[in-house]
């Protein structure tokens, strides 16, 4: 595979979160350190610079995920982020599997309130 310069290839992570991210076509993936998803300015599922994945899930799925596959919630910047799941890497591997809680997540998001995102536009001066 032929790379740009100064890009390395994705990791076998990003790889498998792009898979994932392809299951639906209605949701693009965004960043550069920091893979995610999101939908009105609400983000749902995060492949981190450290190379750990975290789905965003309601509470009740969130209960349930947590438990089903023993892991917990995603910490960033040493805050908790308090819907965020932490995906195992042996799950993250399991595309179809995982697809269940990812559809759940972007129809979570769907339910919440659009977020004004900042863009940053310059003005011309007269």
């Amino acid at each position: 595979m032929h790379m740009p310069k100064g890009q390395t290839p994705p990791t076998e992570k990003e790889i498998l979160f792009q898979k994932l991210v392809a299951t639906n076509p209605e949701i693009e993936l965004k960043g550069d350190a920091n893979k995610y998803t999101s939908y009105n300015g609400n983000m749902f599922s995060i492949l981190s610079a450290d190379q750990v994945m975290a789905i965003r899930l309601p509470e009740k799925a969130l209960g349930e995920f947590l438990k089903k596959y023993n892991t917990e919630l995603k910490v960033a910047y040493g805050v908790v982020m308090k819907e965020y799941a932490v995906v195992p890497d042996a799950l993250l591997k399991k595309t179809s599997e995982l697809k269940k809680y990812f559809d759940i997540s972007y129809e979570y998001v769907k339910t919440l309130k659009a977020k004004v995102t900042k863009k940053v536009r310059k003005t011309e001066s007269p």
